[in-house]
């Protein structure tokens, strides 16, 4: 039953995928613009160039990070859509360490480093999930103000404290020693060494949570808390781990941000990619695998996008449009599914209560 499920929601998502080409495609001809010209140009921007495979590249893994920080929270109960301001305080308390440790070597201050990032983003999350059960007060609205206050908090420092006195720097901390950089794997292009720990920490997240005890039970106590604590599961335990779990990601993403790209704190250095994330696991219902293989396609959409508009003239609004109406297909596939199972029910019923009246 389930292997049927799993194949009947891989298909509803590739009907999904190509329901929304198919429209972006119209909406193209419709603007005056060649569908194919169009879409050439974005896979051509995705995969054209050594450049462009890297940034690609970078962007799936970046979307991978933060859709399995969504969806390792969204396991144990919790919605936390707070990561954007777990990043944030994970990138200061990262390059704030890295300044000050400056001079040092890099294989002391790297792991000091990701320890701060991991602790800013892991504290600020557990927070709103201490909230959550302690006094069933809402993830969403906790975690949404809790951004506002971590990015107002990491600008006003960034601006003020611990803003740089170098020469031309006109905001955010100093800069990092050069033996503290992720060093770039393709040159020109956003890939970064620390590629290879989001892989490995993707694949250690997919295990905990397709295949250990810790992340059957997160599992259970997502799909019905209730449920869970009548079977005798430690509910509250279980949500403040998945949380933890999940503003340690976030934590951890802000310093490869910072790391491998800015080479210092900016208050600029997201463009709120923490929600693209989060869209690319509530697709994928929270599924670790599906989650990572979808975020792969939506980066070749969000790289892809840049070329398609500088080359075709056709704005990459239109790739906001083609997620959207993906988004908006999985959204209804749970009633479409559901409502063609009853009518398959019906028939098979009809048809035996027919062939019984025929042998009566």
């Amino acid at each position: 039953m389930k292997r049927r499920e799993r194949m009947e929601y891989l298909l509803s998502l590739l009907v999904s995928v190509l329901l929304a080409f198919l429209l972006g495609g119209i909406i193209m001809a419709a603007t005056g613009h060649s569908p194919l010209d169009g879409y050439g140009a974005l896979f051509t921007g995705a995969f054209g160039n050594q450049r462009a495979i890297g940034n690609t590249l970078y962007k799936s893994f970046q979307l991978c990070m933060t859709g399995l920080a969504t969806a390792v929270a969204s396991q144990g109960g919790i919605f936390n859509v707070g990561g954007e301001g777990q990043m944030y305080l994970g990138a200061l308390a990262s390059c704030w360490l890295g300044a000050v440790l400056s001079g040092h070597s890099p294989f002391l201050v790297i792991p000091l480093c990701l320890l701060a990032a991991i602790i800013a983003g892991a504290l600020y999350a557990l927070i709103p999930a201490l909230l959550k059960i302690k006094l069933h007060i809402s993830e969403v609205i906790t975690t949404i103000l809790m951004n506002s206050i971590a990015i107002y908090f990491c600008t006003y420092m960034a601006n003020g404290p611990l803003k740089t006195s170098e020469k031309g720097v006109s905001q955010g901390t100093a800069s990092l020693d050069k033996v503290f950089q992720f060093s770039k794997l393709i040159k020109g292009s956003n890939l970064t060494e620390s590629v290879f720990l989001i892989a490995i920490i993707s694949v250690l997240v997919w295990y905990l949570m397709s295949r250990t005890t810790t992340g059957y039970r997160m599992k259970l106590t997502g799909q019905n808390q209730r449920f869970a604590v009548f079977a005798g599961l430690n509910a509250s335990t279980l949500g403040i781990l998945g949380m933890l779990i999940s503003g340690a990601m976030c934590g951890m993403l802000g310093m490869f941000e910072c790391f491998g790209l800015q080479t210092r704190f900016k208050p600029d250095f997201s463009n709120e990619f923490y929600f693209d994330g989060m869209l690319v696991a509530m697709i994928m219902r929270y599924r670790p695998l599906g989650t990572i293989l979808m975020s792969f396609f939506f980066g070749i959409l969000k790289i892809g996008a840049i070329t398609m508009q500088s080359k075709t003239g056709i704005s990459s609004e239109l790739i906001l449009i083609v997620q959207s109406i993906i988004i908006f297909f999985m959204a209804a596939e749970e009633g479409i599914l559901q409502n063609l199972r009853r009518r398959r029910a019906a028939r098979m019923a009809q048809t035996v209560i027919t062939k019984g009246g025929g042998e009566g």
